[in-house]
């Protein structure tokens, strides 16, 4: 299995909303994806190969994939619990800003 593939079922993993890696590439990539990736691997292997990949994953996420950041990025919009149910009255750090739901 080449980088590149390792590298496409990173990113196809990221994207997939999949909890788990081994869960992903088990269920997912090992009976859907076969005809694309002819030469997969068992999943012990493909950690390993997960581990070799990084920085090169990493340096084309950086030379290509990043888009031009204007000093403001938000990662991540899911909800964020705060307090407990009981105490929601007394939070009051984003009080203005923060909804129950």
């Amino acid at each position: 299995m080449s980088l590149s593939e390792v590298m496409t079922i990173q990113v196809i993993f990221h994207l997939s909303g999949y909890r788990t890696f081994k869960e992903f590439y088990l269920g997912y990539v090992c009976k859907h994806l076969s005809k694309d990736f002819p030469n997969l691997v068992s999943y012990n292997r493909m950690v390993e190969l997960k581990k070799e990949s990084f920085m090169s994953l990493a340096m084309y996420l950086k030379v290509c994939g990043l888009a031009h950041c204007t000093g403001i990025s938000f990662i991540d919009s899911s909800p964020l619990r705060v307090c407990y149910r009981r105490r929601i009255h007394n939070h009051k750090v984003f009080k203005d800003e923060a909804k129950r739901g």
